[in-house]
C-alpha cells in the first residue's frame, strides 16, 4: 500500500509537471523558455517556395557614422539608449548602394547588408529570437526613410503605425499579448505588407516549433507607400529601441550580441497580392493632466531666477519637436521618425516644419533649428538650468530624459533620465509637498562637483559640442502605461530651460 502510494505520487508528479509547465507558457508565466528551431524555420520557408536570406542586427552608432563622414548629421540620436537596427540583404538580383555599404562596414557588418532597404509588396523581413532583457521600455519600430514625393526623392523619415512595445508584444512570456514577462523571451516579428505572405510565414514558423501566439505582424501600409525594388521605391528600416536596462551588463551583452536572426523572405514565383489595410493607431490620452502642478512650477521658476539674480537670464522657448508621423507623407516634411510611443519637446519656437532633401544633402538644411542661437562657453557663470515636471513621478510616462544637442548636426552628447531628477527641486521648494513631482538640473562646462549637473563635453567630433556651436535642449517622454502609447501633448506640462550668463 505504501509502495503503491509512492508510485502513484511519482506518476502524478511526472504527468502534472509538464502539464503545469505548458499551462504556465499559455498564461504568460513562463520565464526565458527557448522555443522553435531557426534552421527548421528557414527550411520550411524554402520548401514553401521562398528564397530566404540572413541578415544581422547591430547598434547603430549615428555619431560614429557621422564622424567618419558617412552621414551629414547624427540623426537626433537618443543618448540614453543604444538603438539596434536590422541589417538586411538586398532582394535577389539587386545590390546595396555604395553609401549604404560603407555605413555597414563602419559598423562592423558585411557590405552585402544594409540598414536601409527596399521591400517588395510580396516580401517580408522577420526577426526571430529573444526580446531585450528587463528594461524600462523597448519597442520594434518599422520606419520609412526616403520616398518619391512629387517626383523627387525626399528624406521623409516617418514611423509606420504604432511601435511594437513591451506592453503589447506577443512572446513566450506574453502569449497573445497577455500580461506577463515580455523580457528576454522568444518572439517573432514579421514586417510585411501582405496578408498571404504573413499567413505562410506563420505556418512555416509553427512547423518549426514557434507557436502562433508568440508571432507579431508589423504592417507596412502599402496603400500609402511606393513599395518595390527600384531606385525610386520607398526605403525602409527597423529599429529596436531598448532603454534603461535593470541589469546594465545584461543589456550591454544583448546590444553587443543580440540573440536573434534577421531573415529576408522573397517568394520565388509571382502571386496574387492581398495587402493589409492601414492599421489603426492606439489613442493617446486618458484625461489625466499635469496642470495641477503649474502653480508649483511657476514658484520653482521664481526660485531659480532669485538664486541666480546676479546673472542675465534668457528663458528659452519650448515647443513640440516633431509633427505627427504621417504628416510627412502628405506634405513632404521630414518628421524625423517620431515614435508614437513618445512625446518630443525642444528649445525652439516651433516644430520641425522644413522639407528635407535627399540623403546626401542634409547639412545645409539645419538653419531652422538655430532659433534661438544659444551656445555654452567656459565661464563658470555661464550655464543652462533645465527644469520642469518629472513626468514619470506623475505617471504620465514609463521613462523620460532630456539631452543637449548640437543644433547644426543634431548630435545628442549625453542624457539625464528621470531617476537622476528625483529630489532635485526640493532645495528650491523646501516647504512645498509637490516638489517631489518637479526637478531642476544644470548643464555646464565645469560642474565644480555639483551632483545635479551635466558636464557638456567638447568632443571628439560629434561626441561633443564646441563652445561656438549652437545647441538645443530636447526632451523625450516614452509610453504611458494606461494607454500603452505615448502621452497626449495636451495632458503634459512642457519642460523648460533658462540660459544664464554674466551681466558684463
Amino acid at each position: 500500500m505504501i509502495i503503491y502510494c509512492k508510485e502513484e505520487y511519482y506518476i502524478k508528479v511526472h504527468i502534472l509537471l509538464p502539464v503545469l509547465f505548458a499551462i504556465s507558457i499559455g498564461t504568460g508565466l513562463a520565464v526565458n523558455v527557448d522555443v522553435g528551431d531557426v534552421e527548421a524555420f528557414k527550411q520550411a520557408l524554402e520548401n514553401d517556395g521562398f528564397t530566404v536570406q540572413e541578415g544581422g542586427i547591430v547598434h547603430f552608432d549615428a555619431i560614429k557614422v557621422y564622424n567618419l563622414g558617412l552621414l551629414t548629421s547624427a540623426l537626433g540620436n537618443n543618448p540614453t539608449t543604444k538603438y539596434l537596427v536590422y541589417f538586411v540583404p538586398p532582394a535577389p538580383g539587386h545590390e546595396i548602394p555604395e553609401q549604404f555599404a560603407k555605413i555597414a562596414s563602419a559598423l562592423g557588418m558585411s557590405q552585402n547588408l544594409s540598414a536601409f532597404w527596399n521591400l517588395g509588396p510580396d516580401e517580408a523581413v522577420v526577426f526571430v529570437g529573444r526580446t531585450p532583457p528587463e528594461c524600462r521600455y523597448f519597442c520594434y519600430d518599422a520606419e520609412m526613410l526616403f520616398t518619391a514625393f512629387r517626383n523627387e526623392t525626399s528624406w521623409i523619415w516617418t514611423c509606420l503605425g504604432d511601435p511594437l512595445n513591451n506592453l503589447v508584444i506577443r512572446t513566450a512570456g506574453t502569449p497573445d499579448g497577455q500580461p506577463g514577462n515580455p523580457f528576454n523571451q522568444t518572439t517573432l516579428v514579421i514586417t510585411t505588407a501582405d496578408m498571404g505572405i504573413d499567413r505562410r510565414i506563420r505556418a512555416a514558423a509553427q512547423s518549426a516549433g514557434y507557436p502562433d501566439n508568440i508571432a507579431n505582424t508589423q504592417v507596412i501600409p502599402s496603400t500609402m507607400l511606393n513599395m518595390g525594388l527600384e531606385n525610386s521605391s520607398d526605403t525602409f528600416t527597423v529599429f529596436i529601441r531598448p532603454a534603461l536596462f535593470k541589469d546594465q551588463q545584461a543589456g550591454e551583452d544583448y546590444i553587443n550580441k543580440t540573440p536573434a536572426t534577421i531573415l529576408r523572405i522573397t517568394p520565388n514565383a509571382s502571386l496574387q497580392l492581398d495587402p493589409y489595410d492601414v492599421p489603426k493607431l492606439r489613442v493617446r490620452g486618458n484625461g489625466e493632466t499635469e496642470f495641477g502642478l503649474l502653480d508649483d512650477l511657476n514658484e520653482l521658476r521664481q526660485a531659480i531666477l532669485s538664486k541666480y539674480s546676479a546673472l542675465n537670464a534668457t528663458e528659452l522657448p519650448t515647443s513640440r519637436w516633431f509633427t505627427e508621423q504621417y504628416t510627412g507623407l502628405q506634405t513632404g516634411i521630414n518628421t524625423w521618425g517620431p515614435n508614437n510611443d513618445a512625446c518630443y519637446l525642444w528649445t525652439a519656437n516651433q516644430p520641425v516644419t522644413s522639407p528635407m532633401p535627399p540623403f546626401s544633402d542634409l547639412s545645409q538644411y539645419y538653419e531652422f533649428s538655430r532659433n534661438p542661437p544659444i551656445t555654452l562657453g567656459n565661464d563658470t557663470n555661464e550655464f543652462i538650468i533645465v527644469y520642469g515636471v518629472n513626468h514619470v513621478a506623475t505617471g504620465k510616462c514609463a521613462y523620460s530624459n532630456f539631452a543637449p544637442y548640437g543644433a547644426d548636426i543634431w548630435n545628442g552628447v549625453g542624457a539625464i533620465h528621470d531617476t537622476e531628477l528625483v529630489g532635485t527641486a526640493e532645495e528650491y521648494l523646501r516647504d512645498n509637498p509637490n516638489a517631489k513631482y518637479l526637478y531642476v538640473y544644470k548643464i555646464a562646462r565645469n560642474c565644480e562637483g555639483d551632483p545635479h549637473c551635466f558636464e557638456l563635453p567638447y568632443g571628439p567630433g560629434g561626441y561633443g559640442i564646441r563652445v561656438d556651436q549652437p545647441l538645443i535642449i530636447s526632451w523625450r517622454l516614452y509610453l504611458e502605461n494606461a494607454t500603452k502609447v505615448g502621452p497626449a501633448y495636451s495632458e503634459i506640462v512642457y519642460d523648460r530651460a533658462i540660459k544664464f550668463d554674466p551681466k558684463d
